[in-house]
């Protein structure tokens, strides 16, 4: 067992604690290029269902310094619907943070963070950031804010008052970090922290997330989460292969009825050609009386 603390665990346990609020505010101001500053780690209808759900599955809800709330979501297991369901995480949280009567203007600016351990679609990097932009279809410009809308939103961008997300493909990491975000990837994926790495947050993150530092309850419950987590991917794999398997073998019968059934077309055929009669044919290949009448 390595000994610093997987992130997905930690996320549950330890960064709740105020105390380690610098981890968290660390990754998220690398990821985002701000000084991002956490007030509260709020309690939503969507946190407290992480519970309930697989262990493979992790979400964290942070209120920001400006008002701004950030999802983080860490995703071990392959769901092909992925990108729709951060969607509508960010839509549930803009509905549950929106107060009767609160004006458009007052409305919760959400930051969707996607940690996740499968190859989600198709695409060479290993982090991708999503903004809303409106691009005129006739001059190809980015729409503006006006002067009033700037001083009401106090942002210059229009993408700024629409929810971000940023997906990490963390085993996409080729595991080199070329600077201090990757190193921050590069925990995620290996769970290691060079003595040489400088991002903000790691140097706690390397004090407060060793194993040898938890108590004997946490530490057999964090074994139990790693189990947990190597056994739903022992199902996911056993569960493909034996698909696999069965697609072969379903497969291989399938081939050997079309190359019959090539084979009877090309007897009847013959047959049609030497004038035999209908009556006749239908006796040999297994083939019906309409399906030889539509060879001629």
């Amino acid at each position: 067992m390595k000994n610093l603390i997987r992130f997905d665990w930690a996320v549950k346990r330890l960064l709740r604690n105020k105390a380690n609020y610098g981890i968290l505010e660390g990754f998220l101001s690398e990821l985002t290029g701000e000084d991002i500053k956490i007030e509260s780690i709020l309690e939503s209808e969507t946190n407290k269902d992480y519970k309930e759900d697989k262990l493979t599955r992790v979400d964290l809800l942070v209120k920001n310094t400006q008002g701004e709330l950030i999802i983080i979501e860490i995703q071990n297991n392959r769901e092909h619907d992925y990108l729709l369901r951060i969607l509508f995480g960010t839509s549930k949280h803009l509905i549950e943070n929106m107060g009767e009567g609160m004006k458009y203007s007052q409305v919760k600016k959400v930051i969707s963070v996607n940690i996740v351990y499968f190859d989600l679609g198709h695409g060479e990097d290993y982090i991708y950031h999503g903004t809303t932009n409106f691009i005129g279809l006739n001059k190809k410009d980015i729409l503006k804010l006006s002067l009033e809308q700037q001083l009401l939103y106090q942002t210059e961008k229009i993408a700024k008052i629409y929810p971000e997300y940023y997906v990490i493909k963390v085993n996409q990491f080729d595991d080199v970090a070329k600077n201090t975000l990757d190193e921050w990837i590069y925990f995620l994926k290996k769970e290691e922290i060079k003595d040489e790495f400088k991002a903000k947050g790691l140097k706690q993150a390397k004090k407060e997330l060793n194993i040898l530092k938890l108590s004997e309850k946490d530490r057999k419950d964090y074994e139990h989460f790693i189990e947990q987590i190597r056994y739903e991917e022992s199902i996911i794999v056993s569960n493909y292969k034996v698909g696999e398997l069965k697609g072969k073998e379903e497969g291989k019968i399938e081939g050997k009825i079309e190359g019959k059934k090539e084979r009877d077309i090309e007897i009847a055929l013959q047959m049609l050609k030497d004038g035999e009669p209908i009556e006749k044919i239908i006796k040999y290949p297994e083939l019906s009386k309409e399906e030889i009448q539509n060879l001629k």
